[in-house]
């Protein structure tokens, strides 16, 4: 054997030795690692956890079905006031904010031509009626034709005539309020040339008041005249209430809405128009109703689910509702008075799964 040979066999013998003195800490430590590797919870703990959840108890109570809109306050009469014919203003005879009355005269242009030509004419009025006259009477004593009575006749008639259409033309030179109401402030002073497209001012009458709205189509045969409605308004501190008079026509094509007219007294003026308001309709109320909130429904494979709290624990119940309102909704089968029901957290809710109360209505 050879000297090479001699010094492997030494050192293999030597590290055999090593692992066998190593080997039961190299084992301890290795045992230790697979101690420390995390375990994984059991499955099926579900039913253990405990969920707190809000709850109401289930009572009757009137449940009213609204309708809810927005509109608009407009005038029941307004027009911009404007002369017929042109002319220079002479005369105005309002001020400005302040009621004025049906016919009365608010401004007038320069009439002096005409009056002079009505003037004219109606000098020639007492002449006109001595020729008819004259002429009747040889008429009856066959003294003259009664072609030459017709033709007097034809000129006294044609007389007033044009006095009557004087009298139109000058009419046409005075303003007047073509209705009650209150008028605005003026755009033109004496003096100022007008023309019938200059506005002089803004006529509105604001008693009554109409309030423009609209509702969803499906209400539209449920909305006629008479219906009463609330209205309130930013500031306002009460209700107002008014009652429709008018319902469009047809349903607007683009926003599958109808337009609605209400009317309201305003006895007081304290409302002007332009101003927004928020609408309320009452439609169904029933006064005995099981009601429970809609958030607490869980809609389930074409039914309605809710879940009650029974000796601590979420029991689900199929239910059978009815009439829905903005908030509320009708329970029609499924519930008795006095039941508990989860309102919150419902969507974690599973049978039997243990339910703490934090606040009970």
């Amino acid at each position: 054997m050879t000297k090479s040979v001699k010094w492997s066999l030494t050192a293999a013998i030597v590290v055999f030795i090593a692992a066998l003195a190593f080997y039961p800490d190299i084992k301890r430590k290795f045992q230790g690692s697979k101690d420390e590797i995390p375990m994984l919870p059991p499955k099926g703990g579900g039913r253990n956890q405990v969920l707190n959840v809000n709850a109401e108890v289930v009572k009757f109570q009137t449940l009213t079905d609204k309708i809810m809109s927005t509109g608009s306050v407009i005038p029941d009469e307004e027009v911009n006031l404007s002369f017929e014919s042109s002319g220079k203003i002479t005369s105005i005879y309002f001020k400005e904010g302040s009621h004025v009355s049906k016919g009365a005269l608010l401004a007038k242009i320069n009439d002096q031509p005409l009056q002079a030509q009505l003037k004219k004419l109606v000098a020639q009025i007492p002449l006109a009626k001595d020729r008819v006259f004259r002429q009747r009477t040889l008429l009856e004593r066959d003294a003259v034709s009664q072609e030459a009575f017709e033709q007097v006749q034809t000129e006294y008639d044609k007389l007033m005539a044009d006095i009557d259409l004087v009298k139109a033309n000058i009419a046409q030179t005075e303003l007047r309020a073509p209705f009650d109401g209150i008028i605005g402030l003026r755009s033109v002073s004496e003096g100022a040339f007008t023309s019938p497209s200059t506005v002089i001012a803004k006529l509105t009458k604001i008693s009554p008041l109409k309030i423009d709205f609209s509702i969803p189509e499906r209400y539209a045969s449920q909305i006629v005249a008479g219906t009463p409605i609330t209205f309130r308004m930013d500031g306002a501190l009460e209700d107002l209430h008014a009652k429709v008079y008018a319902v469009e026509s047809k349903v607007n094509m683009e926003t599958r809405t109808l337009n609605v007219r209400a009317t309201y007294p305003n006895v007081r003026e304290t409302i002007l128009p332009g101003r927004f308001v928020s609408v309320e309709i009452n439609m169904n109320e029933i006064k005995d109703a099981l009601a429970i909130p809609s958030e607490a429904i869980i809609p389930e494979m074409g039914k309605n689910m809710v879940y009650l709290y029974k000796s601590g624990e979420a029991k689900p119940t199929e239910i059978i509702t009815g009439l829905r309102t903005e908030s509320r909704v009708q329970v029609l089968e499924g519930l008795q008075p006095g039941d508990t029901l989860l309102v919150t957290g419902v969507m974690q809710l599973r049978t039997g799964m243990k339910v703490s109360i934090d606040a009970l209505n």
